[in-house]
């Protein structure tokens, strides 16, 4: 009998699709910006949208994006500002349904995860962070729902933090920078790296060994293992079920994030025809 779950993947994309930069280096010249959704979700398999952290938007817009891009497609969202940047976490309740309920299930099976952001001036606290995570819900509309944590203060990087992000089943975000703690302990049941450090002097933002290296990473996780050579909190965990994997080129020279992803891209095809 055929298994109806889906298998685990390697998804490779960028932070948002409009940047005029892109416009003759990413997109072509005369492509309407009515069209750079449609486009980009062609030749990348997952956007992070940040737009909705600052500001709420409308079901209608969230159906439009998703019938603009192909199927298998996915966004992983930026939650709302008005829930993370808080003194006290615990009080977020309304903030969070709110965000839930904004009509983000209009995504269907194109809504990856959710981003928690927190800033960097928040210390880790285990008693209010621990009542903040009680508040997200498994689901909305019947939709399921995915959430990963993007902690910005060094205090977060302890075994405490790892075990109650894991208590919950909420995965951390790996950010590859010097600028926000990074540690690749895995807490959840999928793995979501940004990488933050492509360069404006390379056409593909990385090096050749760099993306080769970040190929290994990502089939490396997506089978259950843990990649050497990464900062860690804890030592590596035995090999897990195999999993899902986000991957995302964002920030340093954001310029050239769209041609580092279909670098990264094409060496994940070409191991897999392999």
């Amino acid at each position: 009998m055929e298994s109806n779950t889906p298998t685990p993947a390697i998804r490779v994309g960028i932070g948002g699709w409009s940047f005029e930069p892109w416009r003759g280096n990413f997109y072509p010249a005369d492509l309407p910006h009515s069209r750079e959704l449609e486009y980009a979700s062609r030749r990348l398999d997952v956007i992070e949208i940040n737009s909705t952290y600052y500001s709420s938007q409308k079901p209608a817009t969230f159906a439009r994006w998703r019938d603009a891009t192909p199927e298998g497609f996915v966004f992983s969202l930026k939650a709302s500002r008005f829930a993370t940047n808080r003194r006290v976490l615990a009080d977020a309740g309304a903030s969070v349904q709110r965000f839930v309920g904004s009509g983000i299930a209009e995504l269907g099976p194109k809504l990856g995860p959710i981003v928690w952001q927190f800033a960097p001036s928040k210390p880790f606290d285990a008693a209010d962070f621990g009542a903040f995570l009680r508040l997200l819900p498994e689901a909305v509309d019947g939709v399921p729902l995915r959430h990963v944590l993007d902690v910005r203060h060094a205090s977060f990087k302890c075994s405490e933090y790892l075990a109650l992000a894991r208590s919950h089943g909420m995965a951390t975000v790996f950010t590859d920078s010097d600028d926000y703690p990074s540690f690749a302990d895995i807490t959840g049941s999928f793995v979501y790296a940004r990488m933050m450090r492509t360069q404006s002097a390379l056409p593909e933002g990385c090096t050749a060994e760099v993306l080769d290296q970040l190929a290994a990473c990502g089939q490396a996780w997506r089978d259950g293992h843990e990649p050497s050579g990464l900062p860690r909190i804890e030592e590596a965990a035995t090999p897990a079920p195999a999993r899902d994997v986000f991957m995302f080129f964002i920030s340093g020279a954001k310029e050239r994030a769209p041609a580092a992803a279909m670098a990264l891209r094409q060496r994940l095809q070409a191991c897999s025809s392999a």
